[in-house]
């Protein structure tokens, strides 16, 4: 008896001891992540805990994969998120579905209303999201405040335009009909995003869509889940207060799993996909295999051309600007600048001598310039883009090397000397990396300017204004943005955004781009037989004479 009290103690002391090791492991493994840290309180506000569910379809939840999500400025864990498994995603479809049944019998007027709203709930959050951005993503913190600003700004041109969709009535070539062209929403749009505008990207879609009528089914890209999770609880919060369908604007987190089921998915009646073209052209062949939508907004290979004329005062900032911003993760970045060879020698000395000024640091110091690479495998290809561009024959002139310091931060660098169509000048690598070009001729520039294979934004610098008429003309720029003495990068949302050839031909935002969101009908409708009272007593006053004596025939020949 004694003899098993005494195990029973011992079995009972090495259990407490198991459960004491394992919570101290929890609580070690917690008190690690930056969300427990005092410096981080803040991301609390934003509905924030260690663990965050990863899917929201009016309910919240995630019984996936658990990642966690790291800072790029030290490689340290901010906070975890459970993904969505695929029956999870099967679900928030389907509520999805039943959600569009609600808002697509609302006046557009109404959705706007919402759109409002929403926009007004991300100006009360916009300096705490531009936080979550800057810390999550990488970029300097005026850049994360700057994207939540065009959410915001997105929304007010969203509300306006709700008031103004519509198609013309044309005139029909026969007599007593009318030719209308309707536009109707296309139901539910799913949205794929990728980390360099976690949440700019997102907004552009899903205010335009919104107020076309549509629902919206997001997935960010899996190394910035906290941002989308963040995102959605704020959205899901005006939908809320409404009492619409939280479902409208889903959300779920994952990888390659979920974004190649909505590729495939054919009740998804639209996908729109920002980021690399090989995933882009693989996205392309899924949706386009079921006859489905998609909107395409891929890589960018962009250059700024420099002519002899040019004003280099304004040149110098706006290479720089646009070459160094986000740490050469935009889609607009400039990758090629295109110098006079009468130019050529002064300008790259004063960009090189810009590029040793600008202050490096956390990117959430408000007088940081330049923030960390998204990952450690973006310091990779920076390394294996300078090595290549060196074995094609570039000299590197400023920067080249990984910097001594925590997380994923490398010099921005210039290479000049290689060939105007060397392989690594056509390849886009998305680290500052900045190619340096000489050219003689505006034949030449133009043309160099359009031989890549993506086409997204485009600058010249030039007093000449026959040259500009030239440039933005059908022998200028094949780009789906073309600029005048401004950078290739800041494009406002009033435009239609988006680019040619490799970049996938998808425009999001301004001008007319919310017809992507819609599908057309051509109404005819003949206006006499639409006033026809045909009763049980055969009234004929109010039909023409033709139209009975048709009826009449028809009913003759099928007796």
């Amino acid at each position: 008896m004694q003899r098993c009290f005494t195990l029973t103690i011992a079995r009972h002391w090495a259990l407490r001891k198991k459960l004491l090791t394992i919570s101290y492991q929890q609580s070690a493994a917690m008190s690690t992540l930056l969300i427990n840290q005092p410096k981080y309180a803040w991301l609390k506000e934003l509905g924030l805990s260690e663990d965050n569910d990863g899917v929201y379809n009016g309910n919240w939840g995630g019984k996936g994969e658990v990642i966690t999500s790291y800072c790029p400025a030290n490689n340290e864990p901010i906070a975890r998120v459970r993904q969505a498994t695929m029956a999870e995603y099967e679900e928030t479809v389907q509520k999805s579905r039943d959600a569009w049944k609600v808002w697509a019998d609302i006046p557009a007027p109404k959705r706007g209303e919402i759109v409002r709203q929403i926009g007004d709930a991300l100006r009360k959050k916009i300096k705490v999201l531009g936080s979550l951005v800057s810390l999550e993503m990488g970029k300097i913190y005026v850049e994360g405040v700057g994207e939540v600003q065009e959410y915001v700004d997105v929304c007010d041109y969203a509300v306006g335009l709700s008031r103004m969709i519509g198609g013309p009535v044309l005139p029909s070539e026969r007599p007593g009909h009318a030719l209308i062209e309707m536009w109707n929403p296309v139901g539910l749009v799913g949205i794929i995003t990728a980390f360099n505008f976690p949440v700019a990207v997102y907004g552009w879609n899903n205010a335009i869509a919104l107020i076309c009528g549509n629902v919206c089914l997001w997935k960010g890209a899996p190394t910035t889940p906290l941002t989308s999770v963040a995102v959605t609880k704020i959205v899901a919060q005006v939908l809320e207060q409404n009492n619409l369908p939280g479902a409208i604007c889903s959300m779920t987190c994952g990888g390659a799993d979920i974004g190649t089921a909505m590729s495939k998915d054919e009740r998804v009646d639209l996908v729109s996909f920002t980021g690399s073209t090989h995933v882009g052209k693989m996205v392309a062949m899924m949706v386009q295999e079921r006859f489905g939508r998609n909107l395409l907004e891929l890589g960018g290979n962009n250059a700024i051309i420099v002519f002899e004329d040019a004003d280099l005062n304004l040149v110098v900032p706006s290479a720089v600007f646009a070459s160094v911003g986000t740490a050469g993760q935009r889609c607009t970045t400039t990758r090629r600048l295109m110098l006079h060879g009468s130019i050529h020698d002064v300008v790259v000395e004063r960009v090189a001598k810009a590029y040793k000024q600008v202050r490096i640091g956390d990117p959430w110091d408000p007088s940081t310039m330049y923030g960390p690479l998204h990952t450690k495998q973006a310091v990779d290809q920076y390394l294996a883009a300078i090595e290549q561009a060196k074995q094609q024959g570039g000299t590197v002139v400023c920067g080249g090397k990984v910097m001594d310091r925590p997380g994923n931060y490398v010099e921005p660098t210039i290479i000049t000397g290689l060939a105007h169509d060397a392989p690594i000048v056509h390849t886009e690598t998305f680290v500052p990396i900045l190619y340096v070009l000489k050219f003689q001729t505006e034949e030449e520039a133009f043309a160099w300017n359009n031989e890549v294979k993506q086409g997204l934004s485009s600058s010249i610098f030039t007093k000449d204004m026959g040259r500009v008429f030239r440039w933005l003309g059908p022998k200028g720029s094949d780009c789906g943005i073309v600029n005048v003495n401004i950078p290739t990068s800041g494009a406002e949302i009033g435009g239609a955004f988006g680019g040619e050839k490799h970049t996938g031909g998808g425009r999001e935002s301004g001008s007319d781009s919310w017809k992507q969101y819609m599908r057309r009908s051509t109404w005819c409708v003949n206006k006499i037989n639409a006033l026809c009272q045909i009763t049980p007593h055969w009234n004929i006053s109010v039909c023409s004479t033709s139209l009975w004596q048709t009826l009449y025939h028809s009913l003759n020949t099928a007796m």
